[in-house]
Formats: C-alpha cells, sequence, structure tokens
C-alpha cells in the first residue's frame, strides 16, 4: 500500500469563474486532508479533450511519481465511464473514458489494470448529472491519494476497451511540413502538431526565416528561441517550453488575429524561397 498523504494533480477546463474547482477541492480535502493538491489547470480549452489529453502526457515528467492525476474534460459528461487507471510504471489516473488519459498512459508504458468507478462507498449520492468530477472522479483520486488500492474503486475492466486518442502526425518532407493547429493560447500563439525531430526531419533551418502558409495568406516568421526575439508585430515560430512548434509575434501583436486560423485548420511551414516559388507557379 502506498502512503496516507500522496499528492493530487488536478486538471479540468472547469475556468476560475464558477465554484466547481472549489468544491472538487473541498470534496478531495474531505476525504485526503494531508493530500496536497496541484492545479495543473482549469484552463484547459472547452471540450477540447485532445487538448486536455496532450498537457497531461507532457506534464508528467514534471509530476511526483506517487502524485495521483485526476482530470475533468468532457463533452459527454454522463454517457462516459468514470475510469481509475494504474499505468505500467505505476501512476494512477483517474478521468472519464473518452481518451483524456490514453496519451499519458501510453507514455506509462500502458495499462497494468484499470477499473470503472462504481463502489457505493467511494461515489457522493446523490450524483449530479452533470458535475461526475465532484460526485465521482474527485472522491476516487482523493481515496486513492489516502492509501485505498484501486481495485476496491470498482468493477474491472479489460485494459483493451478503453477509448484511445491519436493526434494527427504532420507530413514531413525535404523542406517542407504540414500540419495543424493543436492549440491556442490566451497571448494568442497557435501552438502546431510539430516537435523538433518533425522540423529537423525536414531539414528546415533554425538560423533562417521559415514560411507559414494558411489557408487566407503566407508570412515570413523568424525562428526565435524566446519571445524577446521578435520585434513588435513581426511574426516568429520558437519551441514552446513543452516542446511543440508555435507560431507567435512580437508582443503586444496575436499570430492568431493576425493569421485568423483556428483548431484543426492545416498550416505549410518552408523555407521561404520555396513558398515563394510555389505562390508565383
Amino acid at each position: 500500500m502506498r502512503g496516507t498523504s500522496d499528492p493530487i494533480v488536478f486538471a479540468t477546463d472547469f475556468g476560475l469563474g464558477n465554484e466547481w474547482v472549489g468544491m472538487c477541492h473541498a470534496v478531495m480535502s474531505r476525504i485526503a486532508p494531508q493530500s496536497p493538491i496541484v492545479d495543473l489547470s482549469h484552463l484547459i480549452r472547452p471540450l477540447n479533450v485532445p487538448a486536455g489529453a496532450l498537457l497531461l502526457a507532457d506534464s508528467l515528467p514534471y509530476l511526483a511519481e506517487e502524485a495521483v492525476v485526476v482530470a475533468v474534460v468532457e463533452p459527454n459528461v454522463g454517457k462516459d465511464r468514470d475510469i481509475a487507471v494504474e499505468a505500467a510504471s505505476g501512476r494512477r489516473l483517474v478521468g472519464p473514458d473518452n481518451g483524456l488519459l490514453s496519451l499519458a498512459w501510453d507514455a506509462l508504458g500502458g495499462v497494468r489494470r484499470a477499473v470503472e468507478i462504481t463502489s457505493e462507498e467511494i461515489i457522493l449520492q446523490p450524483v449530479s448529472p452533470s458535475l461526475h468530477a465532484r460526485d465521482v472522479l474527485c472522491p476516487a483520486a482523493a481515496h486513492l491519494a489516502a492509501g485505498m488500492d484501486l481495485g476496491e474503486l470498482g468493477q474491472p475492466l479489460e485494459p483493451e476497451s478503453l477509448t484511445g486518442l491519436k493526434i494527427a502526425e504532420p507530413e514531413v518532407e525535404a523542406g517542407r511540413i504540414r500540419c495543424e493547429v493543436v492549440d491556442l493560447n490566451r497571448f494568442g500563439n497557435i501552438q502546431l502538431n510539430v516537435r523538433e525531430a518533425h522540423f529537423a526531419g525536414a531539414g528546415l533551418d533554425h538560423e533562417a526565416d521559415l514560411g507559414v502558409e494558411a489557408a487566407s495568406q503566407s508570412v515570413h516568421a523568424k525562428y526565435g528561441s524566446t519571445y524577446a526575439d521578435f520585434e513588435p508585430g513581426e511574426y516568429g515560430v520558437m519551441f514552446d517550453p513543452r516542446g511543440w512548434l508555435i507560431v507567435v509575434r512580437g508582443n503586444p501583436a496575436s499570430a492568431f488575429e493576425g493569421l485568423g486560423l483556428q483548431i484543426g485548420d492545416p498550416v505549410w511551414l518552408s523555407d521561404p524561397a520555396s513558398m515563394s516559388e510555389r505562390l508565383t507557379s
């Protein structure tokens, strides 16, 4: 059995303009009063399961190994199973069975065992049909943090029955990458599904400008390593702290407003000479 005060890492798309996060904290603190609660984020883009899944997977290296992760981004609240998973690494994950946890358990070596959270001793009654986080998921996470074994939460599930999630891979060729918008942040930066390995695979130059082509327009973007590398209004690209390529503009301008892109939109990255040749051909 683990210790009786394991940390709880909490991530949702709830925002901070209502009482939901506070109520969930209250429930977890009542069950596991010695467990510190780390609010990873409550500003995941609303109902965006892939964005939440990426955040969890990217954050794993920075979380205490014994911490229980509870995450809630649930477009179909009340319809998806409420699950708890023990990964091959021993990490415990709690959330809806909609793919939100799947990138994390993949990064942790897969699923060792899983249960549907059904125990009447765990679930708070009456269960709100629209807030399973408070009544089902957070109580389960708190009981795990307080030392309960995963198997006591409910009925076992076959790992193969759990919902997975795949993030689209960019198309990489010499001098060019076709990618897509994964997320946008409050500063107007555009996150693309491009890692350093993709950038290197295309042979793109960190020292040269980059052509960024969207459906409506094309711009030249300077490669940089920090926001201070860009003049006000200047387009740039850089890898963010989570390792994703982002399109930015020098403060106070917004790349999102300038390019008018939305999540899922295609973007082409290439050296400017190649971009000019295609645009004039």
